[in-house]
């Protein structure tokens, strides 16, 4: 018999109910643990002992040593924008050949902070289809072993793991090749298994976003051969830019398909919604919708049309400036990290994508992943659309 996605959530309801009651101490993420530059740069955020956001905030994140360059070369205004950055949670993404020695720095930081630590998994065969993030581990069993690694760098202290972003819509979208596209599901599925094994991990499998496979079925199906019931739940919107309202009303609809199983939204740059299509029309009226936050207005997060409308966001079928997902312009920052999301089925908003860094070598960007001031400081001082989105100026 096929196993509810609901009981297997018991880490993280564990985790947010501990903060909840407060017996998880919250103090200034890394201050009392780091010494040097790393230290001195660190600026604490203004939300530190807010039980819905229990997030541990990297001390020496390239947001925050930028902040530190622009403050020495006098740029005050432009360092005082960027804490909307630094100051937030965001993922740190497991790329390495050997995770096991970051992600058990990453984890014995934060369990001294007595934060949470959100950790990505990016490293699946023949990642990102020869897009701009391709690599990966470059056969099954290497990347068997790297799990392993990561799972033991962890070992039995708190973190959340988003597993594999585009990995199953890249397999639902046909773009795999054939020999990894059946091997890839099952490795998912393992991968699942290695990490919930830790007594501290949870698990959210990354399916995509809203527009990217309309056939929710097949991405459902998908899912449960990837092992979505043993996991925590899904992820959506990851590296995306889909607003809570859409977001939340595609994952609902997933949800149901599952059972009832949870999921969590990247909302780090969706504060004005994907970038629309010539001669789409806004959609400022757009009802906030079930993934909205608990009393947002009508169209918190800005126009978005999403997967029926002129939002193209899924994948494009190669690199190019016109990709709307490719580090598109006019983009705001979105919702801050926070288990407080006004809808039971998610979990958390959470900042996977880390604001910033490119989507990819296109508009005039650096490489996937690397790190871009000048749009980190476009995204920091753009307005959110309607009304603003929680991204929040201090």
């Amino acid at each position: 018999m096929r196993e509810r996605p609901g009981i297997r959530r018991s880490a993280t309801r564990r985790t947010r109910g501990l903060f909840r009651r407060g017996a998880v101490p919250l103090v200034c993420a890394g201050v009392v643990c780091l010494s040097g530059p790393a230290a001195e740069a660190l600026t604490s955020p203004g939300d530190d002992h807010d039980a819905t956001t229990p997030f541990w905030v990297e001390p020496s994140g390239p947001a925050v040593w930028q902040e530190r360059i622009w403050q020495e070369r006098g740029r005050e205004e432009d360092a005082a924008a960027l804490q909307r950055i630094s100051d937030r949670s965001t993922a740190v993404w497991l790329t390495d050949r050997d995770p096991k020695a970051q992600a058990e720095q990453i984890t014995r930081r934060a369990e001294r902070a007595g934060r949470i630590p959100v950790l990505v998994a990016y490293n699946i065969p023949q990642r990102d289809c020869g897009q701009y993030s391709s690599g990966g581990a470059p056969d099954a069993a290497h990347y068997r072993r790297w799990v392993s690694r990561a799972a033991a760098g962890i070992g039995s202290r708190q973190a959340w793991v988003v597993l594999e972003p585009d990995a199953l819509a890249q397999w639902a979208s046909g773009c795999v090749p054939e020999a990894a596209a059946k091997q890839r599901l099952a490795l998912l599925a393992e991968a699942v298994r290695i990490f919930k094994e830790r007594p501290g991990t949870a698990v959210y499998l990354d399916a995509g976003n809203p527009g990217w496979i309309s056939d929710r079925k097949h991405l459902a199906e998908a899912l449960n051969r990837a092992g979505v019931a043993r996991a925590d739940g899904f992820a959506l919107n990851v590296s995306n830019f889909h607003t809570n309202s859409v977001t939340g009303a595609y994952g609902d609809e997933l949800s149901a398909l599952l059972g009832g199983a949870h999921y969590v939204v990247d909302t780090s740059r969706n504060g004005n919604g994907p970038l629309l299509s010539a001669g789409t029309p806004p959609d400022a009226a757009k009802p906030a919708g079930p993934g909205a936050p608990a009393g947002a207005p009508a169209g918190l997060n800005g126009p978005d049309t999403g997967a029926a409308g002129g939002a193209e966001d899924g994948k494009g079928p190669g690199p190019g400036d016109g990709e709307p997902w490719c580090n598109p312009p006019g983009r705001a920052l979105g919702t801050p990290p926070t288990t407080a999301t006004g809808n039971p089925l998610i979990d958390a908003f959470l900042w996977i994508k880390r604001p910033g860094e490119s989507d990819g070598s296109c508009r005039g960007a650096p490489p996937a992943g690397r790190w871009w001031a000048d749009y980190a400081l476009r995204l920091s001082n753009t307005v959110p659309s309607v009304g603003g989105s929680g991204a929040g100026a201090k």
